[in-house]
């Protein structure tokens, strides 16, 4: 079978630009879901992390938003095939979204490539680039769907990171949480996962490190521990 198997679910991802991959996992895995009993994922491609929240917290109300018609419909079929049929999956620009209700927690795995050399692929140009879904849009959105105690997780590359806090303060979200995440103890730091609140919150900064692979290039303890309810072989 093709695809990605988790040990409660498994993700096809033959009709969506962008593949399982590490940065979603991580998301899934990180973003908290204290207090949260209702989540929206922006960008949701194949349902992966949608899902993966599903899984953490059954009796969370999940909508997930895909501007793409194509993973839309993977999504969809996704989660018809895992334990949890109730997630509400949408498709459209997230731009244009409405909700009857503010969410407790929001996700997003978004386009980040400003600048940088573009596909000729429509389809994966989309998933990957901001021309679709900017950093401003994308946090004006975010703090409009928030609930007043509620919490907006992203995953970002860290050269990215400046253009995204510039995009959160315009907004009036402020980052509560950063995690480093480094592929081993001898490179920088690549991604950057950030917990976001309204910026009425009184609270500090928490900053932590997560490197994923160990020295011997087996995956780290500390990344297992974070995703051992998912990898079938955690």
């Amino acid at each position: 079978m093709s695809g990605f198997t988790f040990k409660q679910f498994h993700i096809n991802h033959d009709k969506c630009a962008m593949k399982v991959g590490t940065d979603g996992i991580l998301l899934g895995a990180w973003a908290p879901l204290e207090g949260a009993k209702t989540a929206l994922d922006i960008g949701t491609g194949t349902g992966l992390i949608a899902l993966m929240l599903k899984q953490r917290a059954p009796s969370l109300a999940i909508t997930a938003v895909e501007i793409d018609l194509a993973a839309y419909n993977q999504a969809k079929e996704n989660i018809s095939a895992s334990p949890w049929t109730d997630l509400n999956v949408w498709q459209g620009d997230i731009k244009k979204f409405q909700a009857n209700t503010t969410f407790d927690l929001i996700v997003s795995n978004p386009p980040f490539f400003n600048d940088s050399l573009k596909s000729d692929n429509a389809q994966r140009m989309t998933a990957r680039h901001t021309d679709s879904l900017s950093f401003d849009s994308l946090c004006a959105k975010a703090a409009s769907l928030l609930s007043e105690k509620g919490r907006f997780c992203v995953v970002l590359p860290t050269t990215e990171l400046s253009r995204f806090e510039n995009a959160a303060d315009n907004a009036n979200l402020k980052i509560t949480k950063k995690l480093w995440v480094f592929t081993s103890k001898k490179k920088a730091a690549k991604r950057v996962l950030l917990c976001l609140a309204h910026n009425d919150e009184l609270q500090t900064l928490v900053e932590e490190e997560l490197i994923i692979h160990a020295e011997s290039g087996e995956y780290s303890t500390a990344y297992k521990q974070l995703c051992r309810d998912f990898y079938l072989n955690f």
